[in-house]
């Protein structure tokens, strides 16, 4: 009796090595698609300003950090999200990270936003940047209206300084004038005697072209950026308010991802201040440079005289930003010591 022992087919066999193949490129994939990451970054503004520069900075760093694993999608010019949208849009999952100026939603970030709110300050975007990042990293996120989100870094402008299409070197010349302000600003710009117009950066080029604004207050770099010295062509040289930039991240999407890629990015986020408020900084020199060699424009000093009636009216802004904030509970008083005190740090 002959004994005959099982052979699988070869159809059978090849099938089986063709189903394992099949397995572990499917696996291969899965992998490939787990360690391969994709974030969406949103702004309100143009990518040749200043935050938008710092934007994509960010995520090329990013990507170069990561061995090319994460890749950011940037979406300036408010192509995602607006101003009036935007940390509401990161909350609901339309862009995982978000930038935009606090003092657009000035409400909800009323402690934070002091940092840009007090006027008179002579300091640089430098300093203000790290300065403000580190508030963020001493204060608990709650006080700082920061506790849904993951901030992925902070900086500011430099002080914003008045531009206007007629020559503005007292408190007569500026009143009645009707000025483009940025958020919670208003106050300011009617303490000095000006009409404050409350428009975002974004429609503020139309508004000086058409007539509808006299003139704005922002930092200067936007005189090049934005070719308002086109429009404008003299800058008051006293320091207002400035405008505080916040990047937040999505918490869900940030808890997602992997540990060395938050450590990443915790790693850029006070790199990240620094460049983008010395970028500012150098940037700023270049288009004052620019916009008096090709459009003329001037800056125009107070006397110490005229800086003096200016000081007075903005003080009682200052202090009553303070008072309000510290009935609220907000530790105002604390934050703006602090914040003083990092000045003279990072001046150093």
């Amino acid at each position: 009796m002959t004994t005959k022992r099982a052979v699988p087919s070869i159809r059978r066999v090849v099938g089986s090595v063709g189903l394992a193949g099949v397995l572990m490129s499917v696996l291969a994939s899965s992998l490939a698609s787990a360690s391969e990451i994709t974030l969406s970054y949103a702004f309100i503004s143009p990518a040749s300003t200043f935050p938008g520069v710092q934007m994509e900075r960010w995520a090329e760093e990013l990507h170069r950090r990561t061995d090319g694993r994460v890749t950011v999608n940037t979406f300036p010019g408010g192509t995602l999200l607006t101003a009036n949208n935007m940390y509401d849009g990161v909350l609901s999952g339309v862009a995982d990270i978000g930038l935009s100026i606090t003092s657009y939603e000035p409400s909800r970030f009323p402690l934070l936003n002091l940092a840009g709110s007090l006027t008179g300050l002579e300091v640089n975007s430098t300093v203000a940047s790290q300065t403000l990042y580190e508030l963020i990293q001493e204060f608990p996120p709650e006080q700082l209206g920061l506790e849904d989100f993951k901030v992925i870094t902070a900086f500011t402008s430099e002080p914003g300084y008045l531009h206007t299409k007629e020559p503005v070197t007292s408190l007569d010349a500026l009143h009645g004038q009707e000025i483009r302000v940025p958020g919670d600003s208003t106050d300011v710009l009617a303490a000095l005697g000006g009409v404050p117009i409350a428009l975002s950066q974004a429609d503020t080029g139309e508004a000086l072209q058409t007539g509808v604004v006299d003139g704005y207050v922002s930092s200067r770099e936007v005189l090049m950026d934005l070719r308002y010295a086109q429009t404008v062509k003299y800058v008051t040289d006293y320091p207002l308010t400035s405008a505080v930039f916040v990047a937040v991240m999505n918490r869900q999407r940030w808890e997602a991802l992997p540990e060395d890629v938050q450590q990443t990015i915790d790693e850029l986020g006070a790199e990240m201040a620094f460049f983008a408020g010395d970028y500012l900084d150098s940037h700023v020199e270049e288009s004052l440079a620019w916009a008096h060699a090709e459009e003329g424009v001037e800056v125009l000093s107070l006397s110490d005289e005229e800086a003096a009636r200016w000081t007075e009216r903005l003080v009682p802004i200052n202090e009553e930003r303070l008072a309000r904030l510290a009935e609220l509970g907000l530790p105002a008083h604390e934050f703006h010591e602090r914040m003083l005190e990092l000045f003279e740090q990072y001046q150093q």
